[in-house]
C-alpha cells in the first residue's frame, strides 16, 4: 500500500510510497480508512515545527471500516463504521495524568501521525480503546472531522465558562475556531475575525451563523468590538490562529474580569502585551487536545445530531493529491481538507 511519509528531520522531505500493510494483533483493530482530514499539525511536520519522528506516516484525523480484529476484541466488529482516538496511541498507562484520562501530558505519550504512524494511507492498526463506533446516521465524512471537533469540544464545553449572553471573539476562522463557533452561537453573540487571507473561511463563518465577521486587514477590530460591547470588551477571547497578531488582538479586546482560551499552536516564542491578564485581571487558559471524558461527550453530541459539521469540509481529494490539499490548507482556501485512498 501506498502513504504519505515524513521520511527525515528537516523541512519537508514527505512523499508518497510504498509502506508494508500493518498486521494486526492481539487487542487490536486493523481499520481501513474511508476519510483523513489535512490538520494544521501535518503542516507543523511537514515544516518541522511540531515534534516528529520520522519515518513516520502522517495524519491523525479519520474514520473508517473495521477490516479486522483481533484476539480479545469485543467492542467492534469487521465492517463497523469508526472514527479514532489517534493522540494516546503510546502512553505508559501509568503516571497520574494517564490514570485520571489526561493522557496528552503522559511523559511517553506519542500521537499518530507524528509520534507513530497515522492514517495518510490504506490500513491502520490501533488498540481496542482507541476506537469509537459512529453513531447511527454520521457519515464516515463527519466521523473524519470527530477528533479536531474533540479539540473544539474540551475548550467550550469542559474548560470554558461560557455564559447566555456573553461576546465571545473568536480569532481566526480554521477549522477549530469553525467548530468552536457551531458550539457557541447559539448561547453568546460571536465575532469571528481573521486575516485577509481568510476571506473564504470568514465567508463561512457568517453562513454558520457568526453575529460579526472581521477582516482584520480592513477593518478596526478593537473599535468593532468596542462598539459591540458598548466599551465593556468580550467577555471571553478565543485565540486559534498561533499568531503573535492574533494573541495581541485577543489579550487588548478581552475586557476586564474578562477570560482568554488558547487553542493555536504558534509553533515560536511571540512576544504579546502580557501585562494585560494582570492589568485586566483576566482568567486564562490553554486548552490542547481532549480527555477520554471529551470523547464519550463527542459522541453524545454525534449521536444528537444537533450540530451539522459537514459544512466545514470544503475539498474531498485522493491521497495521490496530498500535496494539492496540503497547499490548500496553507493557503487557507480550503477549510477541511479530506484525503482518501487511492493506489497512486
Amino acid at each position: 500500500m501506498t502513504a504519505v511519509v515524513k521520511t527525515r528531520p528537516g523541512v519537508g522531505h514527505v512523499q508518497l510510497q510504498s509502506v508494508p500493510e500493518p498486521q494486526c494483533g492481539p487487542g487490536q483493530v486493523k481499520i481501513e480508512v474511508a476519510y483523513s482530514g489535512i490538520c494544521g499539525t501535518d503542516l507543523h511536520v511537514y515544516h518541522d515545527r511540531f515534534p516528529n519522528y520520522p519515518p513516520v506516516i502522517l495524519g491523525h484525523e479519520f474514520s473508517g471500516i473495521v477490516a479486522e480484529i483481533g484476539p480479545g476484541v469485543d467492542s467492534v466488529r469487521p465492517g463497523d463504521r469508526v472514527t479514532v482516538l489517534p493522540a494516546s496511541a503510546v502512553i505508559c498507562g501509568r503516571c497520574e495524568y494517564c490514570r485520571q484520562g489526561f493522557y496528552m501530558f503522559c511523559p511517553k505519550r506519542r500521537g499518530m501521525g507524528h509520534g507513530v504512524n497515522g492514517s495518510f494511507t490504506r490500513y491502520v492498526v490501533v488498540r481496542e480503546d482507541q476506537v469509537y463506533a459512529l453513531p447511527e446516521g454520521v457519515s464516515l465524512e463527519e466521523g473524519a472531522l470527530a477528533e479536531p471537533f474533540a479539540s473544539a469540544v474540551q475548550a467550550i464545553e469542559e474548560m470554558g465558562e461560557f455564559r447566555n449572553g456573553d461576546v465571545v471573539l473568536i480569532s481566526g476562522p480554521g477549522p477549530i475556531g469553525l467548530l468552536c463557533l457551531l458550539l457557541l452561537k447559539s448561547r453568546a453573540k460571536v465575532i469571528v475575525a481573521g486575516a485577509a487571507s481568510d476571506s473564504a473561511r470568514l465567508a463561512l463563518a457568517a453562513r454558520l451563523g457568526a453575529d460579526i465577521t472581521v477582516n482584520v486587514a480592513e477593518e478596526d477590530l478593537l473599535a468593532v468590538v468596542d462598539r459591540q460591547t458598548h466599551g465593556r470588551g468580550v467577555d471571553v477571547a478565543v485565540e486559534c490562529a498561533g499568531t503573535a497578531e492574533s494573541v495581541r488582538n485577543c489579550l487588548r479586546a478581552a475586557g476586564k474580569l474578562g477570560a482568554y482560551i488558547q487553542l493555536g499552536i504558534a509553533g515560536t516564542e511571540l512576544t504579546v502585551p502580557f501585562d494585560l491578564v494582570l492589568y485586566k485581571q483576566l482568567r486564562v487558559w490553554g486548552s490542547v487536545g481532549y480527555s477520554v471524558r471529551t470523547w464519550r461527550r463527542v459522541m453524545e453530541i454525534l449521536r444528537q445530531r444537533k450540530l451539522n459539521l459537514t459544512p466545514l469540509i470544503s475539498h474531498k481529494l485522493p491521497l495521490s493529491r496530498w500535496r494539492e490539499g496540503f497547499q490548500l490548507c496553507e493557503t487557507k482556501q480550503g477549510v477541511k481538507v479530506l484525503l482518501y485512498y487511492d493506489e497512486a
